[in-house]
């Protein structure tokens, strides 16, 4: 127990002995024993220099320092008690300021259609959002979560993932028209390609075989680039192939205007990930909003 902590307890039991009249009475009231009031007691009597009860068998009587104390712990108390109710209501009840940090792309092509929902289900709850490419040190820079999309380094963070997606090897029909349609992942390395950094080992791409093999592809490329949406551009003006998460692209799959192809050739799932610091008595607004975009991304 910190000093501060213990000089709060001592102000606390020392307005319980005068309200209740005793130390037995006090005892009694708050289930110690009489022998533990009187030591709290003189404990702080002796952290302040002055004695603030004059004790007799029968009755105690506050001495002058002693009044003038109680009439301060009154004050004390009661905003310690205020700030527990308002901690223990903001567990109970979302609200105050939420700092989170996401990609940009996540946050344009996908973050940005949920928010609304979410701000009308927890009005007291204010957003602060970081769109930033940046792997944050959630932490120290005083985040209360990060999402991040792909694999995980080792982390002493804790990681909910939210969803998963596919990274899609992807070019307009006018490239595959020119240069035609791989049929094997390692013929890849004949084309010039877009390379979207954000992805694990950007310029060397791995794909799970249909024997379950893995096979890894290094790359011929002509840009690389953080932002998924220049990429996915670049990709649909046909200046080469490009390999995206497919919630970026799926748009411009849609529309026709870029052609997956290699999808027998998945490298598996890439997740979304929600990174906040603490799994223990985390806050109502942190699990507020893990739980919304586990549910909407679900």
């Amino acid at each position: 127990m910190t000093g501060n902590s213990k000089l709060l307890d001592g102000i606390a039991i020392f307005k319980s002995v005068v309200d209740s009249g005793g130390f037995s009475a006090a005892a009694r009231r708050l289930g110690h024993s009489t022998s533990h009031i009187s030591k709290v007691v003189g404990q702080l009597e002796t952290r302040l220099g002055v004695r603030l009860l004059n004790r007799t068998t029968r009755s105690i009587n506050l001495t002058d320092e002693g009044q003038n104390f109680y009439r301060h712990s009154l004050t004390i108390i009661e905003i310690a008690e205020e700030a527990t109710r308002a901690a223990t209501d903001q567990q109970d009840h979302p609200c105050g300021v939420l700092r989170v940090s996401a990609p940009v792309s996540f946050g344009l092509t996908h973050l940005r259609h949920h928010l609304p929902k979410f701000m009308q289900l927890y009005p007291d709850v204010k957003l602060d959002i970081d769109l930033n490419d940046r792997l944050v040190d959630v932490i120290s820079e005083g985040y209360d979560l990060a999402i991040r999309v792909g694999h995980l380094s080792d982390s002493s963070l804790i990681a909910k993932k939210l969803c998963e997606l596919r990274a899609v090897v992807v070019a307009a029909p006018s490239f595959w028209g020119e240069h035609g349609r791989p049929e094997h992942p390692s013929e890849l390395s004949n084309y010039t390609s877009l390379t979207y950094s954000n992805l694990k080992t950007p310029s060397q791409w791995t794909f799970t075989g249909k024997d379950g093999g893995l096979i890894k592809v290094d790359l011929e490329w002509v840009l690389s680039c953080n932002s998924a949406e220049m990429t996915t551009a670049l990709a649909v003006a046909g200046i080469a192939l490009g390999r995206l998460p497919s919630y970026v692209c799926q748009p411009e799959i849609d529309r026709g205007e870029l052609e997956v192809v290699l999808s027998d050739f998945e490298d598996g799932p890439l997740g979304i990930y929600a990174l906040y610091p603490h799994r223990a008595l985390l806050s109502s607004k942190v699990r507020a909003f893990v739980g919304f975009l586990s549910d909407t991304m679900r």
